[in-house]
């Protein structure tokens, strides 16, 4: 049915690393959700994915590499980031840190600041596509911008269809929401997406609090703080007990009357991963005008689903 989509074999990811060196796009899974990626090093390439997605430019693309060498390119490092990376690495954490040099080449992926952003996913066939492809990867969430963020080869195919030359399938996503973002430019370590690795955690392992902003949605220092993101077709509405006749309601825990459950036994890390397929079933359906979504605990992975349910309810 799609014909860009491609198993995740050794041949297919050197195919993909290829069309990466030319300047096409590739789409590709990591824990958290598919991404769709570019050389950073390629400014019209990074602009294809800006185009592709119907993105704004003023908001910045995660860099993802394979090894913490990589970062000697084109970030300033310190103790506290290789302390980080060392201890998360690979995983759903992602750093804001100061660019190293003022290469214009990368003007695009960090939006005009002077900071980037970048991550090592932990997922093998993301891995070995840095590796193969000998850059460092750009890559936001493989969809049109503000709609629901794929887990599936599936989902990228059906929100970008031809538009993404390669669409290596590596299976569903595991964590299901996005890398937790730590800004680390200032001393005090800033939270600026919650994500898959819970604050809480990062605050023991630093033996520091951190601070919390939302970012400024008009001009954001990282992805994810638009106001309106990851949004369903359906109007959303959440933290929601009882729900209306017209209402598809997604549940959480013991929740009766639920159309999809998130998770039963009310485990954070099943419903991080069935968040947004569970929503796209939930657009997909055609019985109810709207959807509505149960309470989510505000710890843990919890604080990452609210924020992305939050972004996916806005109404301007």
């Amino acid at each position: 049915m799609f014909e860009n989509i491609f198993k995740d074999t050794p041949e297919n990811i050197k195919k993909a690393a290829e069309l990466i060196q030319k300047g096409g796009l590739v789409a590709f899974p990591t824990e958290t959700v598919y991404g769709l990626g570019a050389s950073v090093y390629n400014a019209k390439a990074v602009a294809a994915i800006f185009e592709a997605k119907g993105r704004p430019t003023f908001n910045p693309l995660i860099s993802h590499i394979a090894e913490v060498d990589f970062l000697k390119e084109y970030a300033a490092q310190d103790e506290r980031a290789l302390a980080l990376a060392q201890k998360f690495w690979p995983g759903p954490l992602t750093f804001v840190l100061k660019r190293k040099e003022n290469n214009p080449a990368l003007d695009l992926v960090c939006a005009g600041l002077n900071t980037i952003t970048v991550r090592m996913p932990n997922h093998p066939t993301a891995l070995k596509l840095i590796k193969e492809s000998g850059v460092p990867i750009a890559a936001p969430s493989a969809n049109r911008s503000q709609t629901i963020s794929p887990t599936t080869a599936k989902h990228v195919a059906e929100s970008l269809g031809e538009k993404v030359g390669i669409i290596l399938d590596g299976g569903a996503c595991k964590v299901g929401v996005e890398s937790t973002i730590l800004d680390l430019t200032h001393p005090q370590a800033v939270l600026l997406r919650a994500g898959g690795i819970a604050l809480e955690t990062l605050e023991d392992f630093l033996n520091e609090k951190i601070e919390i902003s939302d970012g400024n949605p008009n001009k954001p220092s990282s992805p994810g703080q638009l106001l309106r993101h990851y949004a369903p077709n359906h109007p959303l509405r959440i933290n929601v007990l009882t729900p209306e006749p017209d209402e598809f309601y997604i549940g959480f825990g013991k929740c009766e009357g639920a159309h999809l459950n998130l998770s039963e036994t009310a485990d954070l890390a099943e419903a991080a991963a069935n968040l947004f397929a569970f929503l796209r079933k939930a657009d997909e359906q055609t019985e109810f005008e709207k959807i509505a979504m149960a309470p989510i605990p505000k710890t843990g992975l919890g604080l990452a689903m609210n924020d992305r349910i939050k972004r996916a309810s806005y109404q301007k």
